[in-house]
Protein backbone atom coordinates (compact mmCIF):
# COMPACT_ATOMS: atom_id res chain seq x y z
CA UNK A 1 0.00 0.00 0.00
CA UNK A 2 3.28 2.35 0.59
CA UNK A 3 1.42 4.03 3.34
CA UNK A 4 -1.53 5.23 1.64
CA UNK A 5 -4.67 4.96 2.40
CA UNK A 6 -7.13 2.30 0.31
CA UNK A 7 -10.27 4.49 -0.77
CA UNK A 8 -13.39 3.87 -2.54
CA UNK A 9 -13.37 3.85 -6.39
CA UNK A 10 -15.56 2.46 -9.53
CA UNK A 11 -13.01 0.21 -11.48
CA UNK A 12 -13.95 -0.64 -15.61
CA UNK A 13 -11.94 -2.11 -18.55
CA UNK A 14 -9.56 0.33 -19.60
CA UNK A 15 -9.78 2.88 -16.52
CA UNK A 16 -6.17 3.59 -16.13
CA UNK A 17 -6.05 5.04 -20.23
CA UNK A 18 -6.51 8.64 -20.10
CA UNK A 19 -5.86 10.41 -23.64
CA UNK A 20 -2.96 12.69 -24.15
CA UNK A 21 -5.09 15.82 -25.24
CA UNK A 22 -3.59 18.79 -27.31
CA UNK A 23 -4.59 22.27 -26.36
CA UNK A 24 -6.13 22.95 -29.45
CA UNK A 25 -6.34 26.77 -29.83
CA UNK A 26 -9.85 28.55 -31.37
CA UNK A 27 -10.31 30.15 -34.21
CA UNK A 28 -13.14 32.38 -34.74
CA UNK A 29 -15.61 32.34 -37.64
CA UNK A 30 -17.07 35.87 -37.97
CA UNK A 31 -19.42 34.70 -40.54
CA UNK A 32 -21.64 32.53 -38.12
CA UNK A 33 -20.65 34.58 -35.31
CA UNK A 34 -23.86 36.74 -34.22
CA UNK A 35 -24.92 40.01 -32.54
CA UNK A 36 -27.58 41.93 -32.45
CA UNK A 37 -27.87 45.36 -34.44
CA UNK A 38 -28.36 47.48 -31.44
CA UNK A 39 -28.39 47.60 -27.76
CA UNK A 40 -31.54 46.65 -26.39
CA UNK A 41 -30.47 47.32 -22.46
CA UNK A 42 -26.55 48.53 -21.06
CA UNK A 43 -26.39 44.63 -19.39
CA UNK A 44 -26.11 43.18 -22.96
CA UNK A 45 -23.92 40.34 -23.30
CA UNK A 46 -21.63 39.57 -26.74
CA UNK A 47 -19.22 37.97 -25.35
CA UNK A 48 -20.48 34.31 -25.29
CA UNK A 49 -18.84 31.31 -26.89
CA UNK A 50 -20.27 28.57 -29.29
CA UNK A 51 -17.76 26.10 -30.12
CA UNK A 52 -18.30 23.57 -32.96
CA UNK A 53 -16.10 20.60 -32.27
CA UNK A 54 -15.16 17.17 -30.00
CA UNK A 55 -16.17 18.46 -26.75
CA UNK A 56 -13.31 17.16 -24.92
CA UNK A 57 -10.94 19.06 -27.33
CA UNK A 58 -13.13 21.87 -26.97
CA UNK A 59 -12.60 21.38 -22.77
CA UNK A 60 -9.15 21.27 -23.00
CA UNK A 61 -9.06 24.11 -25.37
CA UNK A 62 -10.77 26.10 -22.82
CA UNK A 63 -8.95 25.27 -19.80
CA UNK A 64 -6.07 28.01 -19.87
CA UNK A 65 -8.54 30.86 -19.96
CA UNK A 66 -11.56 29.69 -18.21
CA UNK A 67 -9.76 27.28 -15.40
CA UNK A 68 -11.95 28.34 -12.29
CA UNK A 69 -14.12 30.95 -13.95
CA UNK A 70 -17.47 29.07 -14.33
CA UNK A 71 -20.21 29.21 -12.10
CA UNK A 72 -22.66 26.81 -13.59
CA UNK A 73 -22.04 23.90 -15.57
CA UNK A 74 -25.23 21.45 -16.93
CA UNK A 75 -25.04 18.97 -19.27
CA UNK A 76 -26.92 16.76 -20.57
CA UNK A 77 -24.67 13.31 -21.60
CA UNK A 78 -25.63 10.25 -23.97
CA UNK A 79 -27.72 7.87 -21.38
CA UNK A 80 -25.80 4.92 -22.75
CA UNK A 81 -29.09 3.04 -23.48
CA UNK A 82 -27.29 0.59 -25.00
CA UNK A 83 -28.63 1.37 -28.87
CA UNK A 84 -24.89 2.13 -29.89
CA UNK A 85 -23.26 -1.01 -28.31
CA UNK A 86 -25.56 -3.63 -29.25
CA UNK A 87 -22.70 -5.61 -30.96
CA UNK A 88 -20.74 -5.55 -27.40
CA UNK A 89 -20.67 -7.06 -24.24
CA UNK A 90 -21.84 -5.28 -21.22
CA UNK A 91 -18.58 -4.53 -19.76
CA UNK A 92 -16.98 -3.16 -22.83
CA UNK A 93 -20.41 -0.98 -23.05
CA UNK A 94 -20.06 0.37 -19.67
CA UNK A 95 -16.31 1.11 -19.78
CA UNK A 96 -16.23 2.98 -22.82
CA UNK A 97 -18.96 4.96 -21.19
CA UNK A 98 -17.42 5.35 -17.95
CA UNK A 99 -13.97 6.59 -19.53
CA UNK A 100 -15.64 8.78 -21.87
CA UNK A 101 -17.48 10.88 -18.69
CA UNK A 102 -14.06 10.46 -16.40
CA UNK A 103 -12.15 12.58 -18.36
CA UNK A 104 -14.71 14.96 -19.41
CA UNK A 105 -15.89 15.55 -15.71
CA UNK A 106 -12.44 16.18 -14.90
CA UNK A 107 -11.87 18.93 -16.90
CA UNK A 108 -15.05 20.67 -15.96
CA UNK A 109 -14.23 20.14 -12.09
CA UNK A 110 -11.12 22.52 -13.62
CA UNK A 111 -13.39 25.11 -15.47
CA UNK A 112 -16.09 25.32 -11.72
CA UNK A 113 -15.51 28.45 -9.52
CA UNK A 114 -14.67 26.68 -5.99
CA UNK A 115 -18.22 28.29 -5.13
CA UNK A 116 -19.70 26.64 -8.67
CA UNK A 117 -22.16 24.05 -9.40
CA UNK A 118 -22.25 21.21 -12.04
CA UNK A 119 -25.69 19.61 -12.92
CA UNK A 120 -25.53 16.18 -14.72
CA UNK A 121 -28.56 14.54 -16.09
CA UNK A 122 -29.12 11.06 -16.36
CA UNK A 123 -31.65 8.32 -16.48
CA UNK A 124 -31.62 4.97 -15.06
CA UNK A 125 -29.29 3.56 -17.14
CA UNK A 126 -26.11 5.01 -15.25
CA UNK A 127 -27.05 6.53 -12.65
CA UNK A 128 -25.75 4.31 -9.91
CA UNK A 129 -22.65 4.44 -11.91
CA UNK A 130 -22.32 8.08 -12.60
CA UNK A 131 -23.08 8.96 -8.40
CA UNK A 132 -19.76 6.85 -8.22
CA UNK A 133 -18.02 7.85 -10.65
CA UNK A 134 -18.58 12.11 -9.45
CA UNK A 135 -18.14 10.93 -6.37
CA UNK A 136 -14.67 9.82 -7.20
CA UNK A 137 -14.31 13.12 -9.41
CA UNK A 138 -15.85 15.73 -7.51
CA UNK A 139 -14.98 13.98 -3.87
CA UNK A 140 -18.30 12.38 -2.28
CA UNK A 141 -18.24 15.20 0.81
CA UNK A 142 -18.93 17.57 -2.51
CA UNK A 143 -22.20 15.72 -3.33
CA UNK A 144 -24.94 19.03 -3.10
CA UNK A 145 -27.68 16.90 -3.78
CA UNK A 146 -29.89 15.00 -6.61
CA UNK A 147 -32.79 16.45 -7.87
CA UNK A 148 -35.70 14.15 -9.36
CA UNK A 149 -37.35 15.69 -12.69
CA UNK A 150 -40.81 14.29 -13.71
CA UNK A 151 -40.25 14.17 -17.38
CA UNK A 152 -43.37 13.12 -18.35
CA UNK A 153 -46.90 13.42 -18.08
CA UNK A 154 -47.97 10.19 -18.64
CA UNK A 155 -45.67 7.18 -17.81
CA UNK A 156 -43.17 5.59 -20.21
CA UNK A 157 -44.32 1.51 -19.97
CA UNK A 158 -40.86 0.72 -22.03
CA UNK A 159 -39.66 -0.59 -18.96
CA UNK A 160 -41.30 -4.35 -18.72
CA UNK A 161 -41.82 -3.65 -14.63
CA UNK A 162 -43.09 -0.11 -14.42
CA UNK A 163 -43.79 2.75 -15.74
CA UNK A 164 -41.04 5.69 -15.87
CA UNK A 165 -41.98 9.39 -15.58
CA UNK A 166 -38.26 10.36 -13.68
CA UNK A 167 -34.88 11.13 -14.31
CA UNK A 168 -32.18 12.45 -12.56
CA UNK A 169 -30.02 15.69 -12.15
CA UNK A 170 -26.81 15.44 -10.15
CA UNK A 171 -25.68 18.49 -8.55
CA UNK A 172 -21.50 18.79 -7.09
CA UNK A 173 -19.47 21.33 -6.29
CA UNK A 174 -15.50 21.36 -6.23
CA UNK A 175 -16.21 22.59 -2.43
CA UNK A 176 -19.62 22.21 -1.13
CA UNK A 177 -18.62 24.68 1.67
CA UNK A 178 -18.09 27.37 -0.49
CA UNK A 179 -21.07 26.85 -2.66
CA UNK A 180 -24.51 28.44 -2.48
CA UNK A 181 -28.23 27.31 -1.23
CA UNK A 182 -29.85 26.42 -4.82
CA UNK A 183 -32.23 28.99 -4.59
CA UNK A 184 -36.15 28.46 -5.91
CA UNK A 185 -38.32 31.32 -4.93
CA UNK A 186 -38.73 33.80 -2.69
CA UNK A 187 -41.50 32.94 1.26
CA UNK A 188 -45.00 33.93 1.09
CA UNK A 189 -45.13 37.59 2.34
CA UNK A 190 -46.78 37.65 5.91
CA UNK A 191 -45.08 34.63 7.30
CA UNK A 192 -42.31 34.81 9.29
CA UNK A 193 -39.89 32.22 9.38
CA UNK A 194 -38.62 32.73 13.33
CA UNK A 195 -34.90 32.25 14.46
CA UNK A 196 -35.93 29.03 16.77
CA UNK A 197 -37.55 26.57 13.88
CA UNK A 198 -39.56 24.83 16.93
CA UNK A 199 -42.15 27.54 17.14
CA UNK A 200 -43.75 30.71 14.89
CA UNK A 201 -42.87 34.18 15.76
CA UNK A 202 -40.37 36.37 17.29
CA UNK A 203 -38.15 33.87 19.24
CA UNK A 204 -36.43 34.75 22.60
CA UNK A 205 -33.58 31.86 23.38
CA UNK A 206 -31.38 32.07 26.42
CA UNK A 207 -27.91 31.59 27.02
CA UNK A 208 -25.70 31.27 29.97
CA UNK A 209 -22.85 34.06 30.43
CA UNK A 210 -19.78 32.82 28.38
CA UNK A 211 -21.82 29.55 26.73
CA UNK A 212 -21.98 31.21 23.24
CA UNK A 213 -19.00 32.75 20.79
CA UNK A 214 -19.70 35.11 17.97
CA UNK A 215 -17.18 34.99 15.97
CA UNK A 216 -16.97 37.32 12.01
CA UNK A 217 -14.26 39.16 10.23
CA UNK A 218 -14.36 41.81 12.72
CA UNK A 219 -13.51 40.13 15.86
CA UNK A 220 -15.29 37.85 18.64
CA UNK A 221 -18.31 39.31 20.67
CA UNK A 222 -20.09 37.45 23.20
CA UNK A 223 -23.14 37.72 25.25
CA UNK A 224 -21.09 38.92 28.75
CA UNK A 225 -19.83 41.98 27.08
CA UNK A 226 -23.58 43.86 27.09
CA UNK A 227 -24.08 46.67 29.33
CA UNK A 228 -27.60 47.88 30.35
CA UNK A 229 -29.77 48.92 27.80
CA UNK A 230 -30.71 48.32 24.10
CA UNK A 231 -26.61 47.55 22.07
CA UNK A 232 -26.46 47.69 18.88
CA UNK A 233 -22.75 44.95 17.65
CA UNK A 234 -22.21 45.00 13.57
CA UNK A 235 -21.76 41.60 13.28
CA UNK A 236 -21.02 39.58 9.28
CA UNK A 237 -22.68 42.87 8.20
CA UNK A 238 -25.83 42.88 9.33
CA UNK A 239 -27.84 44.23 13.12
CA UNK A 240 -27.85 42.25 15.71
CA UNK A 241 -30.37 44.12 18.86
CA UNK A 242 -29.54 42.54 21.87
CA UNK A 243 -32.15 42.17 24.13
CA UNK A 244 -31.34 45.67 27.25
CA UNK A 245 -33.77 43.33 29.63
CA UNK A 246 -31.89 40.63 29.72
CA UNK A 247 -28.38 40.36 28.76
CA UNK A 248 -27.91 36.59 28.09
CA UNK A 249 -31.23 36.73 25.99
CA UNK A 250 -31.24 37.74 22.07
CA UNK A 251 -34.59 38.33 20.24
CA UNK A 252 -33.55 37.91 16.62
CA UNK A 253 -35.48 36.93 13.72
CA UNK A 254 -33.96 34.81 11.25
CA UNK A 255 -33.57 30.64 11.05
CA UNK A 256 -32.34 28.13 13.58
CA UNK A 257 -31.05 24.79 13.68
CA UNK A 258 -31.74 23.99 17.22
CA UNK A 259 -34.76 24.23 19.63
CA UNK A 260 -34.53 25.86 23.08
CA UNK A 261 -34.56 22.40 24.37
CA UNK A 262 -31.33 21.33 22.29
CA UNK A 263 -29.78 24.24 23.28
CA UNK A 264 -30.52 23.80 27.06
CA UNK A 265 -28.90 20.29 26.40
CA UNK A 266 -25.30 21.40 24.48
CA UNK A 267 -25.08 23.91 27.45
CA UNK A 268 -25.95 21.57 29.93
CA UNK A 269 -22.62 19.15 28.34
CA UNK A 270 -20.64 22.40 28.38
CA UNK A 271 -20.05 22.59 24.94
CA UNK A 272 -19.65 26.10 23.59
CA UNK A 273 -21.77 27.57 20.93
CA UNK A 274 -20.17 29.07 18.10
CA UNK A 275 -22.45 31.41 15.91
CA UNK A 276 -20.90 32.72 12.63
CA UNK A 277 -23.77 33.76 10.78
CA UNK A 278 -27.17 35.36 11.80
CA UNK A 279 -30.02 36.23 9.76
CA UNK A 280 -31.54 39.38 10.57
CA UNK A 281 -34.55 41.27 9.54
CA UNK A 282 -34.91 44.57 11.13
CA UNK A 283 -38.77 45.26 12.56
CA UNK A 284 -39.98 47.92 9.55
CA UNK A 285 -39.66 45.51 7.03
CA UNK A 286 -42.25 42.87 6.36
CA UNK A 287 -41.89 39.26 6.77
CA UNK A 288 -41.87 36.98 3.67
CA UNK A 289 -40.19 37.84 0.32
CA UNK A 290 -37.22 36.32 1.18
CA UNK A 291 -35.20 33.56 -0.71
CA UNK A 292 -35.92 29.72 0.37
CA UNK A 293 -33.86 26.86 -0.73
CA UNK A 294 -35.39 24.79 -3.76
CA UNK A 295 -36.49 21.13 -2.72
CA UNK A 296 -35.29 17.83 -4.95
CA UNK A 297 -38.69 17.33 -6.97
CA UNK A 298 -38.97 19.06 -9.66
CA UNK A 299 -42.47 18.28 -10.74
CA UNK A 300 -45.11 19.81 -12.63
CA UNK A 301 -47.22 20.15 -9.21
CA UNK A 302 -44.47 21.84 -6.97
CA UNK A 303 -42.30 24.79 -9.47
CA UNK A 304 -45.10 24.00 -12.81
CA UNK A 305 -41.43 22.77 -14.58
CA UNK A 306 -42.04 22.09 -17.91
CA UNK A 307 -42.05 18.34 -19.60
CA UNK A 308 -40.89 16.38 -22.50
CA UNK A 309 -44.31 17.19 -23.73
CA UNK A 310 -44.00 20.64 -23.54
CA UNK A 311 -40.34 21.00 -24.53
CA UNK A 312 -41.15 18.95 -28.00
CA UNK A 313 -43.93 21.62 -28.52
CA UNK A 314 -41.37 24.03 -28.01
CA UNK A 315 -38.98 22.80 -30.41
CA UNK A 316 -41.75 22.05 -32.87
CA UNK A 317 -42.60 26.19 -32.53
CA UNK A 318 -38.65 26.80 -32.85
CA UNK A 319 -37.53 24.44 -35.64
CA UNK A 320 -41.31 23.19 -37.33
CA UNK A 321 -40.75 19.74 -39.01
CA UNK A 322 -37.07 20.25 -38.40
CA UNK A 323 -37.83 20.27 -34.36
CA UNK A 324 -35.42 18.24 -32.64
CA UNK A 325 -36.21 14.80 -30.39
CA UNK A 326 -36.87 15.18 -26.99
CA UNK A 327 -34.70 18.95 -26.05
CA UNK A 328 -34.63 19.75 -22.11
CA UNK A 329 -37.25 22.29 -21.39
CA UNK A 330 -36.20 25.94 -21.15
CA UNK A 331 -38.17 26.50 -17.67
CA UNK A 332 -36.17 23.18 -16.14
CA UNK A 333 -32.97 24.75 -17.32
CA UNK A 334 -34.23 28.57 -15.92
CA UNK A 335 -34.69 26.52 -12.60
CA UNK A 336 -31.52 25.14 -12.24
CA UNK A 337 -29.22 28.19 -13.31
CA UNK A 338 -31.16 30.49 -11.60
CA UNK A 339 -30.92 28.31 -8.14
CA UNK A 340 -27.20 29.33 -8.66
CA UNK A 341 -26.42 31.96 -10.17
CA UNK A 342 -26.36 35.84 -10.49
CA UNK A 343 -26.45 37.55 -13.96
CA UNK A 344 -23.28 38.08 -15.51
CA UNK A 345 -22.22 34.43 -14.30
CA UNK A 346 -20.42 32.26 -16.69
CA UNK A 347 -22.61 28.82 -17.93
CA UNK A 348 -21.29 26.10 -19.61
CA UNK A 349 -22.56 23.47 -21.73
CA UNK A 350 -20.73 21.26 -23.52
CA UNK A 351 -23.22 18.42 -24.68
CA UNK A 352 -25.35 21.14 -26.47
CA UNK A 353 -27.59 19.38 -28.12
CA UNK A 354 -30.31 21.90 -29.45
CA UNK A 355 -29.18 24.61 -27.78
CA UNK A 356 -31.77 25.25 -24.88
CA UNK A 357 -28.95 26.07 -21.98
CA UNK A 358 -27.61 28.80 -24.22
CA UNK A 359 -30.71 30.33 -25.09
CA UNK A 360 -31.93 29.90 -21.42
CA UNK A 361 -28.70 31.56 -19.98
CA UNK A 362 -28.99 34.24 -22.75
CA UNK A 363 -32.23 35.44 -21.77
CA UNK A 364 -31.63 35.66 -18.29
CA UNK A 365 -28.19 37.64 -18.37
CA UNK A 366 -25.53 34.89 -17.92
CA UNK A 367 -22.60 34.88 -20.06
CA UNK A 368 -22.78 31.35 -21.70
CA UNK A 369 -20.27 28.60 -23.36
CA UNK A 370 -21.63 25.53 -25.83
CA UNK A 371 -19.85 23.13 -27.15
CA UNK A 372 -21.32 20.68 -30.11
CA UNK A 373 -19.90 18.30 -32.52
CA UNK A 374 -23.23 17.53 -34.30
CA UNK A 375 -24.45 19.05 -37.50
CA UNK A 376 -27.44 20.37 -35.32
CA UNK A 377 -24.87 22.99 -34.37
CA UNK A 378 -25.32 24.22 -37.32
CA UNK A 379 -29.31 23.60 -38.70
CA UNK A 380 -30.60 24.01 -34.77
CA UNK A 381 -28.37 25.85 -32.10
CA UNK A 382 -27.09 29.03 -34.91
CA UNK A 383 -30.68 29.75 -35.82
CA UNK A 384 -32.36 29.26 -32.56
CA UNK A 385 -30.04 31.99 -30.93
CA UNK A 386 -30.79 34.17 -33.86
CA UNK A 387 -34.43 34.34 -32.92
CA UNK A 388 -33.19 35.15 -29.00
CA UNK A 389 -30.93 37.92 -30.13
CA UNK A 390 -33.40 39.33 -32.78
CA UNK A 391 -36.01 38.96 -30.29
CA UNK A 392 -38.07 36.62 -32.34
CA UNK A 393 -38.78 33.90 -29.92
CA UNK A 394 -41.24 33.78 -27.88
CA UNK A 395 -41.45 30.82 -26.58
CA UNK A 396 -40.08 28.88 -23.46
CA UNK A 397 -39.07 31.41 -20.45
CA UNK A 398 -39.13 34.75 -22.76
CA UNK A 399 -42.61 36.30 -21.40
CA UNK A 400 -41.24 35.44 -17.88
CA UNK A 401 -38.44 36.71 -17.73
CA UNK A 402 -39.64 40.16 -20.00
CA UNK A 403 -36.89 39.43 -22.52
CA UNK A 404 -36.62 41.79 -25.51
CA UNK A 405 -33.51 40.30 -27.63
CA UNK A 406 -30.13 41.98 -27.67
CA UNK A 407 -26.74 40.63 -27.09
CA UNK A 408 -24.96 38.20 -29.29
CA UNK A 409 -21.88 34.87 -29.51
CA UNK A 410 -18.84 34.40 -31.35
CA UNK A 411 -18.46 31.24 -33.52
CA UNK A 412 -15.31 29.35 -33.14
CA UNK A 413 -14.54 26.13 -34.65
CA UNK A 414 -10.57 23.83 -33.01
CA UNK A 415 -7.60 24.52 -34.83
CA UNK A 416 -6.21 21.34 -36.76
CA UNK A 417 -3.48 19.79 -35.21
CA UNK A 418 -0.34 21.36 -34.34
CA UNK A 419 1.85 18.86 -36.39
CA UNK A 420 1.41 16.65 -38.68
CA UNK A 421 3.47 13.93 -40.76
CA UNK A 422 5.38 14.73 -43.69
CA UNK A 423 5.67 12.01 -47.03
CA UNK A 424 8.68 10.54 -45.00
CA UNK A 425 6.74 10.38 -42.02
CA UNK A 426 8.14 12.66 -39.66
CA UNK A 427 6.42 14.99 -37.84
CA UNK A 428 6.37 18.56 -38.92
CA UNK A 429 4.25 21.90 -38.51
CA UNK A 430 0.87 21.58 -39.79
CA UNK A 431 1.00 24.06 -43.01
CA UNK A 432 -2.12 25.67 -42.02
CA UNK A 433 -0.67 27.17 -39.29
CA UNK A 434 0.17 30.71 -39.97
CA UNK A 435 3.03 32.88 -37.58
CA UNK A 436 0.18 34.14 -35.23
CA UNK A 437 -1.46 30.20 -34.78
CA UNK A 438 2.08 29.35 -34.10
CA UNK A 439 2.58 31.50 -31.51
CA UNK A 440 -0.69 31.26 -30.20
CA UNK A 441 -0.56 27.08 -30.04
CA UNK A 442 2.83 27.57 -28.34
CA UNK A 443 1.59 29.59 -25.70
CA UNK A 444 -0.82 27.33 -24.78
CA UNK A 445 1.61 24.07 -24.63
CA UNK A 446 4.52 26.64 -22.71
CA UNK A 447 1.38 27.40 -20.31
CA UNK A 448 1.99 30.89 -21.39
CA UNK A 449 -1.07 33.63 -22.35
CA UNK A 450 -0.89 34.83 -25.44
CA UNK A 451 -0.86 38.74 -25.69
CA UNK A 452 1.44 39.55 -28.30
CA UNK A 453 3.21 43.18 -28.22
CA UNK A 454 2.38 45.95 -31.09
CA UNK A 455 6.04 47.45 -30.17
CA UNK A 456 8.60 44.60 -29.22
CA UNK A 457 8.48 41.90 -31.34
CA UNK A 458 9.87 39.26 -29.48
CA UNK A 459 6.83 39.92 -26.43
CA UNK A 460 4.07 37.32 -27.90
CA UNK A 461 2.99 36.48 -24.41
CA UNK A 462 3.95 36.22 -20.77
CA UNK A 463 3.79 34.21 -18.05
CA UNK A 464 4.35 36.96 -15.15
CA UNK A 465 5.02 40.51 -15.72
CA UNK A 466 8.98 39.63 -16.50
CA UNK A 467 8.90 36.61 -18.30
CA UNK A 468 7.65 36.33 -22.05
CA UNK A 469 7.76 34.56 -25.19
CA UNK A 470 8.97 34.58 -28.49
CA UNK A 471 7.99 32.17 -31.34
CA UNK A 472 9.84 31.65 -34.81
CA UNK A 473 10.25 29.72 -37.78
CA UNK A 474 13.58 30.89 -38.17
CA UNK A 475 17.34 29.20 -37.37
CA UNK A 476 18.18 31.47 -35.08
CA UNK A 477 22.45 32.36 -35.15
CA UNK A 478 24.95 33.62 -32.32
CA UNK A 479 24.33 37.55 -33.70
CA UNK A 480 21.12 37.61 -33.41
CA UNK A 481 20.69 35.67 -29.86
CA UNK A 482 22.81 37.96 -28.76
CA UNK A 483 20.77 41.09 -29.82
CA UNK A 484 17.83 39.47 -28.19
CA UNK A 485 19.16 38.82 -24.82
CA UNK A 486 20.64 42.66 -24.77
CA UNK A 487 16.84 44.00 -25.24
CA UNK A 488 15.41 41.59 -22.66
CA UNK A 489 18.32 42.59 -20.35
CA UNK A 490 18.77 41.49 -16.52
CA UNK A 491 16.23 42.04 -14.91
CA UNK A 492 13.50 39.97 -17.62
CA UNK A 493 13.60 36.39 -18.92
CA UNK A 494 12.28 35.10 -22.58
CA UNK A 495 11.61 31.23 -24.06
CA UNK A 496 12.56 31.14 -27.66
CA UNK A 497 10.94 28.40 -29.48
CA UNK A 498 12.26 28.56 -33.17
CA UNK A 499 13.14 25.76 -35.52
CA UNK A 500 17.24 25.29 -34.64
CA UNK A 501 19.78 27.69 -32.81
CA UNK A 502 23.38 27.51 -33.23
CA UNK A 503 25.03 28.31 -29.83
CA UNK A 504 24.32 26.00 -26.33
CA UNK A 505 21.19 25.68 -25.10
CA UNK A 506 22.52 27.82 -22.09
CA UNK A 507 24.91 30.80 -23.98
CA UNK A 508 22.67 33.15 -22.79
CA UNK A 509 21.30 33.18 -18.64
CA UNK A 510 18.19 35.58 -19.75
CA UNK A 511 17.43 33.29 -22.56
CA UNK A 512 15.63 29.64 -22.41
CA UNK A 513 16.44 27.77 -26.01
CA UNK A 514 13.66 25.05 -27.30
CA UNK A 515 13.34 23.61 -30.36
CA UNK A 516 10.00 23.08 -32.42
CA UNK A 517 8.68 20.32 -33.33
CA UNK A 518 10.44 18.29 -30.67
CA UNK A 519 9.87 20.61 -27.47
CA UNK A 520 6.22 19.33 -27.87
CA UNK A 521 6.70 16.03 -29.68
CA UNK A 522 5.91 13.95 -26.60
CA UNK A 523 3.35 15.95 -24.84
CA UNK A 524 0.07 14.84 -26.49
CA UNK A 525 -1.97 12.80 -29.03
CA UNK A 526 -1.25 14.70 -32.89
CA UNK A 527 -3.66 14.26 -35.53
CA UNK A 528 -6.94 13.51 -33.18
CA UNK A 529 -9.73 15.42 -33.67
CA UNK A 530 -12.88 13.02 -32.27
CA UNK A 531 -12.84 11.53 -28.86
CA UNK A 532 -16.81 11.27 -29.21
CA UNK A 533 -18.80 8.39 -28.52
CA UNK A 534 -19.53 7.50 -32.19
CA UNK A 535 -19.68 4.05 -33.11
CA UNK A 536 -17.66 4.52 -35.64
CA UNK A 537 -15.11 5.60 -33.59
CA UNK A 538 -14.95 2.15 -31.75
CA UNK A 539 -13.11 -0.39 -32.80
CA UNK A 540 -14.48 -2.83 -35.20
CA UNK A 541 -16.46 -5.59 -33.18
CA UNK A 542 -14.95 -9.22 -33.49
CA UNK A 543 -16.63 -11.74 -36.20
CA UNK A 544 -17.94 -14.85 -34.35
CA UNK A 545 -14.67 -16.98 -36.29
CA UNK A 546 -12.26 -14.06 -34.23
CA UNK A 547 -14.34 -14.49 -31.22
CA UNK A 548 -14.56 -18.39 -31.37
CA UNK A 549 -10.58 -18.20 -31.74
CA UNK A 550 -10.14 -15.77 -29.28
CA UNK A 551 -11.64 -18.07 -26.71
CA UNK A 552 -9.65 -20.94 -27.22
CA UNK A 553 -6.85 -19.12 -26.67
CA UNK A 554 -7.59 -17.83 -23.65
CA UNK A 555 -7.94 -21.45 -22.58
CA UNK A 556 -5.14 -23.71 -20.80
CA UNK A 557 -2.98 -25.87 -23.25
CA UNK A 558 -4.13 -28.63 -22.05
CA UNK A 559 -7.83 -27.97 -22.78
CA UNK A 560 -7.76 -26.72 -26.05
CA UNK A 561 -8.68 -29.32 -29.05
CA UNK A 562 -7.42 -29.76 -32.28
CA UNK A 563 -10.26 -29.12 -34.91
CA UNK A 564 -11.59 -32.41 -36.20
Amino acid sequence: MNGRKPKLELKWIGKDQRPKLEPRILIEDPEKSCHAARRVTDHDIFDNRLIFGDNLLALKALDQEFAGQVRCIYIDPPYNTGSAFEHYDDGLEHSIWLGMMRDRLELLRRLLRNDGVIFVHIDDNEHAYLKVLMDEVFGRRNFCGQFIWEKKKKPSFLNANMGIVTEYILAYSPDRSSSPAFIGGLTTEGKKYPLNNAGNGLQTLCFPPESVEFRCPDGRYEPQDMSEGAIVTRLLDRLIVKNGKNSNAFRLEGEWRYSQKKLDEIIAAKETLVISKIPFRPNHIKAGGEKKKIKNLLSIAHYQISTYEDSNAESEALFGENAFDYPKPEKLLSTLISAVTSPGDWVLDSFAGSGTTGAVAHKMGRRWIMVELGEHCHTHIIPRLKKVIDGEDEGGITKAVGWKGGGGFRYYTLAPSLLEKDPWGNWVINKEYNAAMLAQAMCKHEGFTYAPSEEVYWQQGHSSERDFIYVTTQTLNRAQLQAISDEVGPSRTLLICCSAFRVKPDAFPNLTLKKIPKAVLNNCEWGRDDYSLEVSALPAAPTPEEDAAKRIEELPLFAREEPE
